[in-house]
């Protein structure tokens, strides 16, 4: 939770130094952040602030010892850097805000570990996580394989009435097309003038 490195006395007293605003100077330390990049603010003209080009210019530098695929700000400096946010953050700012990270990350971690024992439907039958699972019931089947069931349990006047019932051989006995119709191809005819 502290800067990668320690900032020694004269580092300190130097930083100190560059954020001082005289007038002469253009360019003015803001901040540092926790991984040892420092913040700066300058302008690109000196003189009268009233001017349409006077606004001040907000950059970040890092170490040199730090390789650019391993830089990393922090969302409170990308806010300032942004204009998203008008002071800068302090280090305990931004301290507090890496331990509720770290608090964040323990909190969705148990919500994963909850999550995961109860049990989901995408599941395949008998593999749930939680709850075991009830036998598969076979007794739950299709209308159809009740009625044909029913059919050969009982006597012709049962079958004759399951056969009613059943939508697939009403669909076979009606005057509709069957499952053999195929569409005729198409013969223009000449119509009468008129």
């Amino acid at each position: 939770m502290s800067t990668a490195k320690p900032i020694g006395p004269i580092r300190k007293a130097w930083y100190q130094w560059k954020a001082i605003r005289f007038p002469w100077r253009k360019r003015y330390l803001v901040g540092l952040d926790l991984q040892g990049n420092t913040y700066w603010e300058f302008r690109l003209h000196r003189g009268d602030p009233s001017l349409p080009d006077s606004r001040f210019r907000r950059i970040v530098q890092y170490p040199r010892s730090t390789h650019y695929s391993e830089i990393k700000v922090s969302p409170q400096w990308h806010q300032w850097l942004r204009y998203q946010r008008r002071e800068p953050p302090t280090l305990d700012e931004q301290a507090h805000d890496l331990v509720r990270r770290e608090q964040m990350k323990v909190l969705a971690a148990a919500a994963d570990a909850r999550w995961e024992a109860k049990p989901s439907y995408l599941d395949a039958p008998g593999k749930e996580k939680g709850q075991p699972v009830p036998p598969f019931d076979t007794s739950r089947n299709q209308p159809q394989e009740q009625a044909a069931r029913k059919s050969t349990a009982t006597n012709g006047q049962d079958d004759e009435v399951a056969q009613k019932d059943d939508p697939w051989k009403r669909a076979a006995r009606s005057t509709g097309p069957g499952e053999t119709w195929q569409p005729e191809a198409w013969t223009p005819t000449s119509t009468r003038k008129r």
